[in-house]
This record gives C-alpha cells, sequence and structure tokens, in this order.
C-alpha cells in the first residue's frame, strides 16, 4: 500500500544529533521513523523535512534522548546491529520494493543499480533504482549508500558523494573487526 506522505496536521517528531556523516535529523510519526536526513545544518534539515511532509506539524524532540532516536543514532554508528524501532516508510509501491531490497545487502557489502534493478524483477530498471535511491527518506537505515555503478565505482548520493564515501568506509571498517 502507498501511503501519502503526509497527512494535514499529522504529528511528526523530530530531533537533532551529531556523528561522523555531520548534523543527522531523526524523525518520527506514531507509526515509525520516518526521515533521517544527514545534513550541514539544522535549520537545512528541518526545512528538508518540512518540504518532504507538507501539512505535518512538526515538533522538536526539546534535546530528550528517546529511546527512538538513541536507538537510530547507535545505528549510525553500527549497521550491523539490528535496528530496535519500527519505521514508517513511505513511497511507490516501486520505491518500497526498492528500498526493501536495499535492506537486504548487508553492511559492508554492495549491489549495482543493475543487479538491485535485477533483484526487483526490473531488469532494465538502473535508472529508475537510481531514481528510488534518490527518493530515499532514511538514510542508513535504508542503505542507498550501498548501491554502486555496475564498475563499483561511487556515483550520485543524495546526501553527497562524500559522504557516501564515509559510509561506505566506515562499514568496511566495521566488518573488518
Amino acid at each position: 500500500m502507498t501511503r501519502k506522505n503526509s497527512v494535514q496536521g499529522e504529528a511528526i517528531t523530530w530531533q537533532v544529533g551529531s556523528c561522523y556523516l555531520g548534523t543527522v535529523l531523526v524523525a518520527r510519526t506514531s507509526q515509525g521513523v520516518c526521515a533521517v536526513l544527514p545534513g550541514d545544518s539544522e535549520e537545512e534539515l528541518v526545512t528538508e523535512l518540512d518540504r518532504r511532509f507538507p501539512g505535518a506539524t512538526l515538533t522538536h524532540a526539546d534535546g530528550s534522548r528517546d529511546d527512538w532516536f538513541a536507538s537510530v543514532m547507535d545505528y549510525l554508528v553500527d549497521s550491523r546491529k539490528t535496528l530496535p524501532v519500527s519505521l514508517d516508510i513511505r513511497g511507490t509501491d516501486f520505491q518500497r520494493r526498492v528500498w526493501q531490497t536495499l535492506r537486504q545487502i548487508p553492511a559492508g557489502s554492495s549491489a549495482s543499480y543493475g543487479e538491485v534493478a535485477r533483484m526487483v524483477g526490473v531488469p532494465s530498471g538502473s535508472r529508475a533504482v537510481a531514481s528510488a535511491c534518490a527518493a530515499n527518506p532514511l538514510a542508513v537505515l535504508v542503505p542507498c549508500h550501498r548501491v554502486l555503478r555496475g564498475d563499483g565505482s561511487l556515483s550520485g548520493y543524495r546526501w553527497g558523494v562524500r559522504r557516501k564515501q564515509a559510509l561506505l568506509t566506515h562499514e568496511q571498517s566495521l566488518s573488518e573487526r
């Protein structure tokens, strides 16, 4: 089932933290975490959250360390762990199929856009997979950073190629431990 990005007045709570990706905004609805957005400033990220969920009522969590926020921040540090929070994943049916497939790629591993397209049953859909990756609102939790060009090189990343490289390097160092 496809869910709209937001319903007028829907309550979304958000909190901001810092890690090796820079500033990270984590947001949740009553259904679960709906956004993990890395960026350079809190203001930029709140603007992006508002754009992604028009009509929603956004509430800052006032610095409290809620379990859902702490769990996501811990997962950013070590994505080999099981994520103990529910996700509120919103997108088209195709995007959701791609994102579910991406969640099956283990930390420290990667796949090409073409491989992901084949896994979702659209062998000629590399560009559509790339578009789904670009629309992903759940950085790291839906690991679109693990998708590379067919030759194994880095390509665009919604939050910048520098962050994509940092994520891949971080996960590779975890898998070598």
